[in-house]
């Protein structure tokens, strides 16, 4: 990768879901434009906030898709990331996604 941009593999997440008050929601709804979660794989030069292997969040909309070895990728500047998970607090205040 070059530069600032991020390249992403998106985590399989199809299918149905649930509301938190239990209402089961199908694969073929669309509400609304949803931010979708993927796995960082390769990150350019200038990437100052994540690297290889992050969770982040992101909208799939207007981003470059690439297939690389028979799976879809999606290649995008690292100032279109939503959010980046961590599994635990880096200073302990329990705030994290």
């Amino acid at each position: 990768m070059l530069h600032d941009r991020v390249m992403v593999r998106v985590t399989s997440e199809d299918g149905e879901r649930r509301s938190s008050g239990g209402i089961v929601i199908p694969a073929t709804a669309q509400v609304a434009k949803r931010l979708i979660w993927g796995e960082v794989v390769g990150v350019g030069n200038n990437v100052r906030a994540v690297k290889a292997g992050d969770r982040v969040l992101f909208s799939p909309d207007e981003q470059f898709e690439v297939e690389i070895q028979g799976q879809a990728h999606l290649v995008m500047r690292e100032r279109d990331l939503h959010a980046v998970a961590h599994e635990q607090a880096e200073h302990g205040t329990g705030l994290y996604l």
